[in-house]
């Protein structure tokens, strides 16, 4: 029997990349897709690329959780909260697109996304949905809180080099450049063509809200304390994918050869991760539209550094793809299902 599941927040980004992944999955039926921009429309109607005439509705906790057993939830950060509540509550299993769950200290929480945290007993329910490093904690789990876009390309790329103990934990440096889509389908006026189109901008250096969560995901990945990492995120005019490039001090001499093998052996097994050859670097053209991450390895031997490049798209593997991978693995399906898809190259 098809589980029901519901999308909160359908016709933001991160809900229409949901859509269009679940309607092929063969273990699902869409219950309840929820928006308060196109309420009363049909989803053909509101999103023409899609041939569903179910209508979109008002979000309502209550009859969401009445009408699921699994219900996304696609809010802004700091909205998610009173929602998460009252569906787990139900007794339904709850997998959440935003921050507000995904730090496990209050405190820290409330510091970077300037909000009080409403719901600090659910914190210690929430796994963190990145499966790479917290599969065993999400199989089973009820209630996942799926990585940032930023977080799931830098800890991928991190956590194996601090793991091994090659680098510098307390050291890192990166720099991401994200597409234009990772701020939302809201208008900005900073996002609008003629502000993106034909410039590169760095924003929020040191003090984006990702910071703490990137920290502690490659703390949980490498088993390691004192982790910090120097954050400087870029947007740059295309629709999607991130690049990051991380930095690290090495401990040791170690060949770029050698880095390689022990990337592909922490990600034995990993059907999301591609551990690219020697003298091949990502680009996000060979990851849009799928769900996975590319990984290329250089050791600067002259500075005594290791450069690690990652590649994802951010609603993808950076946001919806990792929430479906979430959903396969609490419910017992194939990890993969409805996620094997390559990329686009045009």
């Amino acid at each position: 029997m098809k589980i029901k599941v519901s999308i909160v927040g359908a016709t933001g980004y991160s809900g229409i990349e949901l859509i269009r992944l679940l309607l092929p999955h063969p273990e699902v039926e869409l219950a309840m897709l929820t928006s308060e921009s196109y309420a009363g429309l049909k989803v053909q109607e509101a999103l023409p690329f899609f041939n569903l005439d179910k209508v979109l509705v008002p979000f309502s906790p209550k009859k969401t959780a009445e009408e699921s057993d699994l219900v996304f939830l696609c809010l802004p950060h700091t909205k998610s909260m009173a929602a998460a509540a009252e569906i787990l509550k139900a007794g339904k299993m709850l997998i959440d697109l935003s921050a507000d769950f995904r730090l496990k200290d209050k405190a820290i929480y409330e510091t970077w996304y300037g909000a009080k945290h409403t719901e600090p007993r659910l914190l210690k329910k929430c796994v963190y949905g990145l499966p790479e490093i917290n599969r065993k904690a999400i199989t089973g789990s009820t209630f996942t809180a799926n990585p940032g876009c930023y977080p799931t390309s830098i800890i991928l790329g991190a956590f194996p080099a601090v793991k091994a103990k090659l680098v510098e934990a307390s050291a890192i440096v990166v720099n991401s450049i994200s597409g234009v889509s990772g701020a939302g389908r809201k208008a900005k006026p900073e996002l609008q063509f003629s502000e993106m189109n034909q410039n590169l901008k760095a924003y929020k250096p040191a003090t984006h809200q990702h910071i703490p969560e990137i920290e502690m995901g490659i703390a949980l990945g490498s088993g390691t304390a004192g982790v910090r990492v120097a954050f400087t995120p870029h947007l740059a005019p295309v629709n999607r994918g991130i690049l990051s490039t991380l930095s690290f001090a090495l401990k040791k001499k170690i060949s770029t050869a050698e880095v390689i093998e022990i990337y592909k052996a922490a990600f034995s097994g990993e059907q999301f991760v591609r551990i690219l050859p020697e003298g091949r670097l990502p680009e996000t053209k060979y990851v849009a539209g799928s769900n996975y991450c590319d990984i290329g390895i250089k050791v600067d031997s002259r500075t005594g550094r290791l450069l690690v490049v990652s590649a994802i798209d951010n609603l993808v593997k950076g946001a919806s793809g990792q929430a479906v991978q979430n959903m396969n693995i609490m419910c017992g399906f194939e990890e993969h299902t409805a996620l094997l898809n390559a990329g686009m190259i045009l």
